[in-house]
């Protein structure tokens, strides 16, 4: 069963959305090419301070591996204190 996972990075100014789109890339790639990742984006908003998150892994495995290798990363240790509102499926 696949598992997705939608929602929102709220950034409090600037700096912080900064910190995101300098980071963003990188947790992109790397994101993209984990075993098991069927589709990751992150887009900015028409909100500069608000970034749309959308993710699918295969299954809970994937997205557990994907959760350990994120939590280990510069961009958690980047944006770790950024708001995050997720709801996940599966």
């Amino acid at each position: 069963m696949t598992v997705q996972l939608t929602g929102w990075l709220r950034c409090r100014d600037g700096a912080e959305a900064e910190i995101v789109a300098r980071h963003l890339p990188e947790h992109l790639r790397l994101t993209r090419e984990e075993p098991g990742c069927l589709a990751f984006e992150i887009d900015q908003t028409a909100d500069p301070l608000v970034w749309r998150v959308a993710e699918t892994f295969a299954d809970a495995a994937a997205f557990d591996a994907h959760q350990a290798r994120t939590r280990a990363s510069d961009w958690f240790r980047a944006t770790g204190g950024i708001q995050r509102e997720f709801q996940r499926i599966g």
